[in-house]
């Protein structure tokens, strides 16, 4: 990677590269930069330098007047940049870090130098690790001193808070005058979750099986056209990950959850909304009582 990327272009360079590599990118997805903007919490400036990066590495292509697209044969350079990025030896700190604070050993404030003390990484290190902690919204620094933790997310009182809301917002954000959902996003979309039936489910990261949630739920309301829907789904998906990462770790759940997105895509593709709003109420209302289901995991110590 080019020297002068920035420890948050050399993140997201890492993250996307990754979820080419484990397929929750195909070839041929479009990657547009205001959702990459909106996705990892910056503008879409330093999104230009890390499409830039990923085509000089042939994870992407460049299509005239229509932006970038995953490379069809994309997926051998994104595991080898994935292999090999700078961020990529610290996905462990990562979720030791997201794992201690939802266990609560981690306090509200603390300095840089009790951070890189406590998880054994260098200022470089963990300025890289920052910078993806506060795009997500669970972490902001503090004017002279250290980093502020959020408490918003750390109870599954809360977890369950954030899936009321979208029981709100997601089955009726299908139902918005104008709901069109672009062939092009629909196609990537059951992409997505044929190869993750296909094997996928169980090769992908927690990172790349989380994103690929995210990613689908957030094409959906988005067609709905709807601005105040979509962000208020993309900032409850930026704060409700530290909770989930827990449930990642039975995995079965998600083969259900992949066909549901699939038979959700039949309906909108059929003109179905009626239909398809209550299979995503009731998709919903699924993954909901899998969390209640899960709560003995959200509540207890650390993982082993």
């Amino acid at each position: 990677m080019p020297e002068a990327a920035t420890s948050t272009v050399a993140q997201i360079v890492h993250a996307l590269a990754e979820d080419v590599a484990t397929g929750a990118l195909p070839g041929g997805t479009r990657l547009p930069a205001q959702r990459l903007a909106d996705r990892f919490g910056v503008s879409r400036f330093p999104i230009g330098q890390v499409l830039r990066v990923l085509a000089q590495h042939g994870v992407v292509v460049a299509a005239p007047r229509r932006g970038f697209f995953v490379a069809p044969e994309g997926r051998g350079a994104a595991a080898a940049l994935a292999g090999r990025g700078t961020g990529g030896g610290l996905s462990g700190v990562y979720f030791a870090m997201a794992e201690d604070r939802v266990a609560g050993r981690l306090p509200d404030v603390i300095s840089e130098a009790a951070l890189r003390e406590r998880y054994g990484v260098t200022r470089g290190q963990l300025a890289q690790l920052l910078d993806r902690i506060a795009a997500e919204g669970w972490a902001e620094r503090r004017a002279g001193y250290g980093w502020r933790f959020s408490s918003v997310l750390t109870t599954p009182d809360a977890l369950e808070q954030t899936y009321r809301l979208r029981l709100a917002i997601e089955p009726a954000s299908l139902l918005e005058p104008g709901y069109r959902l672009d062939p092009a996003t629909a196609a990537a979309c059951r992409a997505v979750e044929e190869h993750m039936l296909a094997g996928g489910i169980e090769a992908a990261t927690s990172d790349a099986l989380y994103e690929r949630g995210v990613r689908y739920h957030e094409a959906v309301v988005g067609a709905s056209g709807n601005p105040f829907m979509l962000e208020a789904l993309q900032r409850v998906n930026r704060v409700r990950r530290l909770l989930v990462y827990r449930t990642l770790v039975d995995r079965q759940r998600f083969h259900r959850q992949a066909r549901e997105h699939l038979a959700i895509l039949d309906l909108i593709q059929a003109g179905r909304r009626e239909a398809a709003a209550a299979a995503m109420r009731d998709h919903l209302g699924a993954v909901m009582g899998s969390m209640t289901a899960a709560r003995p995991l959200l509540e207890a110590g650390p993982l082993g």
